[in-house]
């Protein structure tokens, strides 16, 4: 639970819990056995308060009632030390995976509401199948304690079923439309009405309205071929949240749909021989997909006559859901274009979490150029440069651009001489591009400065100084003549030369 100052959380400041399930015996056993020894015995104490604040008989919202209630049942003083020990076992709750707490605002009452929405333990097989679970819990009773509770917890097959002894499994079960018949030339639109009127409306917190779009499990297993080589290293996606992260963060970037993810995942070298992901190759082959989706679009819109203006998703907006944060020390400011629809925090919210694919859709109003894409695209793909830096370096290319005089130099050597500039200075994060643009514009203005004074010729992005005029040597007549001796000594030097150099040969 993240909070800044321990007066946004009181006991005066009413809550609800919101829960969709029920606790049955084998998740009891999970609470006492598996989630008590890593979070402790008060932390479930809490989880099960909070649970029986709905009848047991249902499911959805509890009443909005003051936070009083909750300190005085668990026998905490209303006081800052209560306060920071019920936020610490909500936390422990929140880090194992059995609480969400969100926080609302009420313009009319000025004041926080907070939601925490219980989850459901999970099962054994789930459970040991998280790595980080099993470690904690090892690291919590020891290893061997760990193997017990989960022969404890698993019933094992019959000895004449299991092994080579046992015969060839056959699915008999029938289907549910080969015993039912719907009746679906006829839509009743009151029953679905009705439905929708008595079903909970979820009100989702940050979290998870920035995850709404995301993939899952049975999304992918349903539509990929049963009969595909790599049918096995899709199955193993199931509990590996990670391979799903990183599956989900190409989707997002480039826009794919479930079909065409299923396709990609299809061809060869998408998994490793280990049966993970291969970033690159997934990235590669979704950016050549990407790509030609844009052109057949395009020709799509050329021959049906259409304009269609590329926006932003509306949740893209929101200066709230992004994951991480940008300090106002580092904020750039917001170019001309985007004055009129974002401030200064969204600006540097979007330019530190959306892709570079996605940011570039945002400064044109139509399409976006093919060159411009190709410059971004083998900076991602060769140089690896991280997608916030990327966002920073588009940010300063189109500052060139706004500045005026400049469109000269907005080509692909300039914008490969700047990222090779950005490998070779260690520029990794988004701070340090902020960093490095600064430290640009500095050194551009004291050049600037240095040469208004004098001549100077531009040469692609260098400033070189002409060489100065060297003065020339003028005749003087106030020169001194030669006297008649003078002149007599020099032809008398003279001929001695002549004669030693004749006898000399």
């Amino acid at each position: 639970m993240h909070m800044k100052s321990l007066l946004h959380f009181t006991e005066n400041h009413r809550f609800c819990v919101y829960r969709d399930f029920c606790l049955s015996s084998l998740d009891s056993r999970m609470l006492s056995s598996a989630y008590q020894p890593m979070v402790g015995a008060f932390a479930i104490s809490l989880y099960h308060l909070l649970f029986q604040q709905i009848p047991i008989e249902k499911l959805g919202y509890s009443p909005l009632e003051q936070q009083r209630r909750l300190f005085l049942t668990l026998g905490l003083e209303p006081s800052e030390k209560g306060r920071r020990y019920l936020i610490e076992q909500a936390s422990l709750l929140e880090a194992v995976g059995l609480l969400q707490t969100c926080r609302m605002y009420m313009p009319e009452h000025e004041d926080y509401v907070y939601e925490y929405e219980l989850q459901q333990p999970l099962s054994p097989a789930e459970f040991f199948n998280t790595q980080h679970l099993t470690l904690l819990l090892r690291d919590k009773i020891g290893k061997f304690a760990v193997l017990a509770l989960r022969e404890e917890l698993w019933a094992r097959e019959p000895e004449e079923l299991a092994g080579p002894r046992g015969g060839h499994k056959e699915n008999i079960s029938l289907a549910f439309y080969d015993i039912f018949e719907l009746n679906t030339h006829v839509i009743d639109y009151e029953l679905e009405q009705a439905l929708s009127e008595v079903s909970s409306a979820r009100q989702p917190g940050v979290r998870v309205a920035a995850n709404e779009d995301a993939l899952n499990y049975a999304d992918i297993i349903l539509r990929f071929p049963k009969d595909s080589v790599n049918r096995a290293h899709v199955e193993k996606l199931r509990f590996n949240h990670e391979q799903m992260g990183i599956i989900n963060y190409v989707v997002h970037k480039y826009d794919l749909s479930v079909q065409d993810l299923c396709r990609l995942l299809d061809e060869d070298g998408a998994f490793t021989p280990d049966g993970s992901v291969a970033l690159d190759e997934l990235q590669r082959r979704a950016n050549l997909h990407f790509r030609q989706d844009k052109r057949r679009q395009e020709q799509r819109e050329v021959y049906a006559g259409k304009v269609v203006s590329l926006r932003l998703p509306e949740d893209s907006a929101d200066p709230a859901p992004m994951e991480h944060a940008v300090e106002m020390e580092y904020y750039l400011d917001v170019p001309v274009q985007f004055q009129s629809k974002c401030d200064i925090h969204q600006y540097n919210m979007m330019l530190r979490n959306e892709p570079y694919t996605r940011l570039l859709k945002t400064f044109f109003p139509g399409s976006v150029p093919d060159n411009f894409f190709d410059i971004f695209e083998k900076i991602d793909h060769s140089y690896k440069l991280p997608g916030e830096v990327i966002n920073v370096l588009i940010h300063y290319l189109m500052s060139l651009l706004t500045s005026g005089g400049n469109e000269q130099r907005i080509n692909r050597n300039f914008v490969e001489a700047i990222a090779s500039n950005m490998l070779l200075k260690q520029v990794n994060t988004y701070e340090k591009a902020v960093q490095y643009i600064r430290d640009q514009s500095k050194v551009k203005g004291k050049q600037a400065a240095a040469s208004g004074g004098g001549r100077s010729r531009t040469y692609g992005s260098k400033s070189a100084r002409v060489k100065p005029d060297i003065p020339i040597a003028q005749e003087s007549g106030a020169a001194n003549a030669v006297s008649e001796e003078e002149f007599e000594e020099m032809l008398r030097m003279a001929a001695e030369m002549q004669a030693s150099k004749k006898k000399g040969m």
